[in-house]
């Protein structure tokens, strides 16, 4: 059995030791197992713009390689991943309140009507994606998290370092603005917290 293979059955949380020992099997695994879920979180995060949410994905690796140290291993590695790759994005979000920028946000609008396509799913999916877009930060992050993500209310609080009473708010704010457009009433009616 090579040490890839023995690898691919450790958990994330087995593997951290190994990496912070300079092990690249053991940061490849990490790497293949998280990258894509990294990428779509930064993407959702900075407004689909994919040059800037792979940069982070990049960074957001590198620092698990140079800090590894700082891994604790009772902590699940999921909510640490998503921890370390939040508080990136609020230092992004307060160094870009500092100066002016402009987004070129994606082709996609709240007020574009995707009734026209023939799947069901993606008219949801491309309607929320946009949707997402009118949220602030914390919302959006709250609701990525919950929803897309599927961390519970507990998770969410871990990796946004605030209480859950807080997570429940900015949800149940988040849920109530998204409800309000057109396309998304129906599915956000007896959605749970």
């Amino acid at each position: 059995m090579t040490k890839k293979d023995k690898y691919q059955k450790y958990q994330d949380e087995q593997l951290m030791p190994a990496i912070g020992k300079g092990d690249e099997v053991a940061f490849s695994t990490l790497y293949a197992r998280y990258h894509v879920k990294m990428l779509r979180y930064f993407l959702k995060m900075f407004f689909y713009d994919r040059s800037k949410a792979e940069d982070f994905v990049q960074d957001l690796f590198m620092k698990i390689v140079e800090k590894a140290s700082l891994y604790n291993p009772s902590q699940k590695f999921s909510t640490w991943i998503f921890s370390v790759a939040h508080n990136m994005c609020k230092n992004e979000f307060r160094r870009l309140s500092r100066k002016p920028t402009v987004y070129d946000l994606p082709e996609i609008s709240i007020t574009q009507d995707f009734s026209n396509l023939d799947n069901p799913e993606k008219q949801f999916a491309l309607a929320l994606d946009a949707a997402l877009l009118t949220l602030d930060e914390k919302h959006r992050a709250c609701f990525i998290l919950r929803y897309q993500d599927g961390f519970s209310v507990g998770e969410v609080s871990q990796i946004l370092d605030c209480p859950k009473g807080t997570v429940k708010s900015r949800l149940f704010n988040a849920l109530k603005k998204l409800a309000k457009h057109p396309q998304l009433a129906r599915q956000f009616q007896n959605i749970e917290l």
